[in-house]
């Protein structure tokens, strides 16, 4: 009789335990969702909307940390002069950031 009262205790607590288990689990999960994935989906929607946004005349900055002038906006390209008379053509998705008003101040 001790035995079964033995084992039933212990059945018990090991299903307390799996269940503490899998909400320690969600609870990791959505710690990490939201200060590592969420805030990284914004940062690419917003650097996406900046692509989208560039025109003729924003001074920008590559990815290779090329710095130059749009002087042609395209769907999937931009011609970048980065001296007199000198232009490169660019994709879109290699545009980092823009420097206009980092050069205004």
């Amino acid at each position: 009789m001790n035995f079964l009262v033995i084992l039933q205790s212990a059945g018990a607590g090991a299903g307390t335990g799996n269940w503490s288990f899998l909400v320690m689990m969600g609870l990791i999960f959505v710690v990490m969702y939201f200060f590592m994935i969420r805030p990284q989906q914004k940062k690419q929607k917003e650097l996406v909307k900046f692509r989208n946004s560039l025109a003729k005349g924003d001074k920008v900055i590559t990815a290779g940390g090329i710095y130059g002038k749009i002087v042609e906006v395209s769907d999937n390209y931009v011609f970048v002069e980065i001296d007199s008379n000198v232009k490169i053509k660019v994709d879109k998705s290699s545009i980092v950031k823009d420097i206009t008003d980092l050069q205004s101040k």
